[in-house]
Order: structure tokens, then C-alpha cells, then sequence
């Protein structure tokens, strides 16, 4: 194990003797601030502490294996302990790793996807709802629950615009990396002379908002407008003003909705996605600081980033961060996306272990 890896896990260790200690005082309870924060703290710091201690364990199993080696009655039995614990403290290290990095607290929640035609005309439209199917697909695989927040359909059957709203577990810590623009290489539907055409559409993904610590607005910075909803939706929302658009004023940010049945419905759900959008911006520009003083891998989350090329006469994705490759695009864009969303994982964990390391890890 690298020595600044092991003095992180002994200080864990020694927080842990600490907090142990405070929270066994008998005036703890005088003061429930406090007792929340330090026992939020225990839960955070004893599973580090907790495999560090196996780790200890485990290397000490290992050097008295080692030393029954000379004995050639023992030899046999110490050879396979050997094996065992060397094993186990190469899991243990990586487990170990992970625990130290830092955990975004936004990592939890659900998402929205944003999904916008770009360059390309109707052929970017098409593509925005290809993109929008994968995830769709995606999200199934997993368990999750998709909802249209709203679209815009473009006349071949695309979409100039369409968020989803995903629910399930740690949607957003899966799908942060797929902000960017996203290329595709291919022959257009509409295309009569064979040739290969290139268009992009961009996604945002946003974690919603948390209702018991969201930002707060004003309500006299809004404009509110209702209008008659289009397309899906059966009679009755064709018949009826229940589509809502909420404009933040200082911003200039917009969002709508109307997919619900009722005024009151795509309201809350509009001002969910307006205050993500907000939040969103807030990162971003946090951000772009950081990225002055150092580059991360993922990137910055610029929506103008090309961060993945999809060449359907090659069959092959490439993710551009962390040159990534696979020939495999038929069953991505049915939604097998578990290879590439577990890569960009890895790679922003390899990199926030550089941070660590070097002391750099914001």
C-alpha cells in the first residue's frame, strides 16, 4: 500500500478513537447539534476504519505465513495462505481507495436529462431522440423509472429538445459524465447518394434538486406563461392551457413542462427542473474555476465539450476523455451502456486518487 494511503486510513482510525470518545461523554446529549454532526461523522469514517483494520489483519496473517515458509512441514499450508491474503489486500487496497475519495452528496439523487439537436438539421433531430432511446433503454436495464418532463418534436419524428426525469438509486453519481456533446457519423435516413453525414446533439444531466435544501427564488423573479400542450397526451390535455413555461429573470434560464394532467402538476414540475437548471449553472461556473487551476479528466462539463462519437458505418463508440473504444454501437444504442458509464467511473476515481495523493483534491 502506498504510504500517503496508509497515514489517510491511520488518521480515519484516529478520528474514529475520537468521535467514539465524544459521543460516549455524558453531555453529549446537552447539545443535539453536535451529536448529530459527530454521529453522521461515525457512519462516514467507520467503514475505512473498519476494512483498514481487516487490511492490518490480513498483512499481519501474511508475514507470519511468510515466516512458516523455512519449515518444510509447514511449507505447503503457508504457500496457500500466502496466496489467500495476498489476494484479499489487493481487494481490500482498491476497496480502500474508494473509501477515501470524497462523495458528492448530489450522487444520490435523480436526474434529469436534457437532450438538444445541434449541428445537422433534421438528422440531429433524429439522433436527440436516438440518444434519448438509449438512455431510455438504459434506464430500464437498471430499474429506474422514466418520466418526459417535455419535448419538442421536430417533423420527421426527432426531437429539437426532450428532458427526462430518471428516479431510482444514485442516479446522478451514474450519469454526470454524459454531460457534453455527443457526434454521429452516418448515413441519413433522408440521404438519396450514400454518403456519411455528421451532426451532434448535446445532454446535460442535472440531479434534482433537494426539496428540504434547494436554492431559493424569488417568486417576483419569475415569469409564469401557460399555453395548449402538444402532441402525447390523450384529449384532454390537447383541450386545455395546462402547459406551463417558467422564466427565471435574472438569468434569462427557462423551463416548461406538460406532461401532467393539470396546470398545478407541470408547475412544480417545471420550477423542479428550473431550480436544477440554476443549480446546474452554479456548478458549472464553480467549475470552470477549478478547471483554470487544473484539468480534470472528465472535463468541465462544457456543453460545447465533444466528449463521444457514435460511427454507425464502423459500428464503433469512442468516448474522447478517456479514449475509450468500442465496437459494440448496435447494442449501446439499445441501452449497453454499462461498460462506458463504469469506465468514466473508474477513470474520475483514478484521478481523484492523484488528487489525493498529491494533495490537489478539491
Amino acid at each position: 500500500m502506498k504510504p500517503f494511503l496508509r497515514k489517510q486510513l491511520e488518521r480515519q482510525t484516529e478520528r474514529l478513537a475520537d468521535i467514539d470518545s465524544l459521543l460516549s461523554s455524558p453531555d453529549i446529549m446537552d447539545n443535539m447539534v453536535a451529536y448529530r454532526a459527530l454521529s453522521q461523522e461515525h457512519a462516514q469514517v467507520t467503514p475505512a476504519a473498519g476494512r483498514y483494520a481487516r487490511y492490518l489483519q490480513r498483512e499481519a496473517d501474511l508475514a507470519e505465513a511468510q515466516s512458516m515458509l523455512a519449515d518444510p512441514d509447514m511449507a505447503e499450508m503457508a504457500q496457500e495462505e500466502i496466496a489467500s491474503a495476498q489476494a484479499e489486500l489487493q481487494a481490500l487496497e482498491a476497496e480502500l481507495q474508494r473509501l477515501l475519495l470524497p462523495k458528492d452528496p448530489d450522487d444520490a439523487r435523480n436526474a434529469f436529462i436534457e437532450i438538444r439537436a445541434g449541428t445537422g438539421g433534421d438528422e440531429s433531430a433524429l439522433f436527440a431522440a436516438d440518444i434519448c432511446r438509449m438512455y431510455s433503454r438504459y434506464a430500464e436495464r437498471c430499474g429506474w423509472r422514466v418520466e418526459v418532463m417535455s419535448e419538442s418534436a421536430s417533423e420527421l419524428g426527432g426531437y429539437k429538445e426532450v428532458v427526462l426525469k430518471i428516479s431510482g438509486e444514485g442516479i446522478y453519481g451514474q450519469l454526470r459524465f454524459e454531460s457534453g456533446g455527443h457526434r454521429v457519423q452516418r448515413v441519413p435516413a433522408t440521404e438519396t447518394q450514400g454518403r456519411i453525414h455528421t451532426s451532434a446533439c448535446t445532454v446535460a444531466v442535472l440531479a434534482e434538486p433537494d426539496e428540504a435544501v434547494t436554492i431559493q427564488i424569488n417568486p417576483s423573479d419569475l415569469r409564469i406563461d401557460t399555453y395548449r400542450a402538444s402532441g402525447a397526451g390523450g384529449q384532454h390535455i390537447n383541450k386545455t392551457d395546462s402547459a406551463v413555461r417558467i422564466t427565471h429573470l435574472p438569468t434569462g434560464i427557462v423551463a416548461e413542462c406538460q406532461d401532467g394532467r393539470s396546470q398545478h402538476s407541470n408547475k412544480a414540475s417545471a420550477l423542479k427542473v428550473l431550480t436544477a437548471r440554476i443549480r446546474e449553472k452554479d456548478r458549472s461556473e464553480r467549475a470552470a474555476k477549478d478547471a483554470a487551476t487544473r484539468k480534470g479528466l472528465i472535463g468541465s462539463g462544457d456543453r460545447s465539450d465533444r466528449i463521444r462519437t457514435y460511427n454507425f458505418p464502423q459500428g464503433r463508440l469512442t468516448d474522447h476523455r478517456i479514449n475509450l473504444t468500442l465496437y459494440k454501437l448496435a447494442h449501446v444504442m439499445e441501452g449497453d451502456l454499462s461498460e462506458v458509464v463504469q469506465a468514466l467511473a473508474h477513470a474520475r476515481e483514478a484521478e481523484q486518487l492523484e488528487e489525493l495523493e498529491t494533495g490537489n483534491l478539491v
